[in-house]
């Protein structure tokens, strides 16, 4: 069972850490759905015994209740609440998908505790100027955002639907989304350690509700509550070329904004690519370098 703590809200937050506790500390913010168990492969943390990694539910998701209404930007205060429980000094961020847009918010609001951040196959905000939001992207991803966009009540209830199946079956998600799938995201989702992960992420995410799924749907949609260009603290920035739901269109656009954005795009990688980056990518984030850049 994960741990928790109490906001100042009354919401729990559920979380879990692994490795070594004087370790570098990485908070992961995980994909959409997902929960705490579903951003780094088991194998790959017990091959950084030096990281002291910490994962967390957002609100609605697994074990932490609902926050109806929040913003992207309320991840920055879950993790400074999170970071002042467990007694953390300066830490980095890594989220992979829905949960890379919540990186970049710790980043820009918590940029004297944020040291560095990384945030993985990445959407953009809705409103960013000069990008078409749904360009390259699956049609199974269009529908399930035009649908939370035009009838959120419509959508939140075969958002409840497909939750209870994918509680019974999780391996449903994926069927659904197989308009999207590279073969580059077939071959990653089909190895074992990938798919015990992501299998067990969907049905724990879900357990409970599928109200962590509509909110950052909703979250995702809206206005983020910041800004990517007044970010200050180092970001990479990475994302697979053929990605088709967060198309490279969205990663283009955030490494113009963001100010010291570190771009990495693999030309042949898909979206579930982003899980084989993960060993670059923490490399990067636990790094001391002279100047922190």
């Amino acid at each position: 069972m994960p741990g928790g703590i109490r906001m100042r809200d009354g919401r729990r937050l559920a979380f879990e850490e692994w490795g070594d506790p004087q370790g570098t500390p990485v908070v992961l913010l995980h994909g959409t759905p997902g929960c705490r168990t579903g951003v780094v492969p088991q194998d790959l943390i017990e091959a950084r015994p030096e990281v002291r990694f910490i994962a967390y539910d957002r609100p609605g998701y697994g074990d932490s209740d609902r926050g109806p209404g929040r913003r992207v930007a309320q991840a920055a205060r879950d993790v400074a609440a999170l970071a002042d429980a467990l007694e953390l000094g300066p830490f980095a961020v890594l989220g992979r998908a829905g949960g890379a847009p919540h990186a970049l918010a710790c980043a820009a609001l918590l940029p004297t505790r944020v040291r560095r951040a990384a945030a993985l196959a990445s959407l953009a905000p809705p409103s960013s100027e000069g990008l078409n939001w749904f360009e390259g992207m699956a049609e199974s991803s269009v529908e399930e955002f035009t649908g939370a966009l035009t009838d959120p009540v419509d959508f939140a209830e075969r958002l409840a639907s497909r939750a209870a199946g994918i509680r019974t079956d999780p391996a449903q998600l994926l069927a659904s989304v197989r308009d999207g799938l590279t073969d580059s995201d077939r071959r990653i989702v089909s190895t074992p350690a990938v798919s015990d992960m992501l299998l067990r992420n969907y049905r724990e995410a879900l357990h409970t509700s599928a109200y962590g799924w509509l909110d950052d749907n909703l979250a995702l949609l809206s206005h983020w509550g910041f800004d990517p260009a007044r970010i200050t603290r180092p970001v990479l920035l990475w994302h697979g070329a053929e990605d088709t739901f967060s198309p490279v269109g969205h990663f283009e656009w955030l490494a113009r904004a963001i100010p010291r954005a570190r771009p990495v795009l693999d030309p042949k990688g898909g979206h579930f690519s982003a899980l084989e980056a993960l060993p670059d990518v923490l490399d990067w984030l636990c790094a001391t370098p002279r100047t922190d850049g």
